[in-house]
């Protein structure tokens, strides 16, 4: 896990990743991070802009933006995916916050499986407000069963195999990956005050002895029945320890 560097502009720090988010944000000294749900999805363009008021209107600059969670239509090819992501960066570069392949910005970015957005879509946003005696906060980044890569070689763990037995291995592999983010932010299982599943397979088989027993369910998980949002991947989790969140 790569060593997290600190974004001064924003007031987080983030977990080196890949071109399209980084592994994870937590809020520098002085700052904490609120998240904003929007009450219905919202195409991604609008959804900028949309930020943008409301980072504007709570004093912030637009590289407070530490985090988006995005819904798309159906899962990409590898190819797909890094095209969307070359749109994707895009408004992040004009706001000062992409620069020379490093986004700070955690993400996660799945697939409603019934009723997707015609388009992608912000499903809600953190960013960082200025907070006297803040509290230690932090997102996650949504991560699924694969070793990330630059999208052209991704290897994914037990490719095709939703037994019971497969998406235990696959949940493992991700509940690690979640640990080793928030380690190296910092945090642990009992710091977070929220943690979400996407997939549309049966958890119950493996809930208690793997996601419940870990710690990893202590204010409850949401299931979101979505798929990851790359092809053949079929479990995904993020989690983060957030103290304001709002419906807008």
């Amino acid at each position: 896990m790569a060593k997290p560097v600190d974004f001064t502009p924003g007031g987080y720090r983030f977990i080196p990743a890949v071109f399209q988010y980084s592994a994870g944000v937590a809020a520098l000294p002085g700052h904490e991070i609120q998240r904003i749900t929007f009450r219905t999805l919202v195409p991604l363009r609008e959804g900028f802009r949309r930020i943008e008021q409301i980072l504007t209107a709570a004093g912030r600059p637009v590289t407070a933006l530490c985090a988006c969670e995005l819904r798309s239509p159906a899962p990409f090819t590898q190819q797909g995916f890094r095209a969307f992501n070359e749109i994707y960066v895009v408004t992040l570069e004009k706001w000062g916050i992409y620069k020379g392949g490093s986004n700070p910005v955690a993400r996660s970015n799945v697939c409603p499986e019934i009723n997707p957005p015609a388009e992608p879509s912000f499903h809600a946003f953190s960013f960082t407000t200025k907070v006297k005696g803040a509290r230690p906060s932090f997102v996650n980044s949504g991560s699924g069963e694969a070793i990330e890569g630059d999208g052209k070689d991704t290897k994914i763990i037990r490719p095709g195999d939703t037994s019971p037995d497969g998406l235990r291995v696959k949940a493992r592999y991700v509940l690690d990956t979640m640990e080793s983010r928030m380690a190296a932010l910092g945090f642990h299982w009992p710091d977070v005050t929220a943690a979400q599943v996407y997939t549309v397979y049966n958890l119950y088989p493996f809930l208690a002895d793997e996601i419940v027993r870990r710690g990893a369910a202590g204010p409850g998980l949401t299931w979101h029945f979505c798929r990851p949002p790359i092809i053949d991947i079929d479990y995904e989790m993020d989690c983060r320890s957030v103290w304001v969140e709002k419906v807008i």
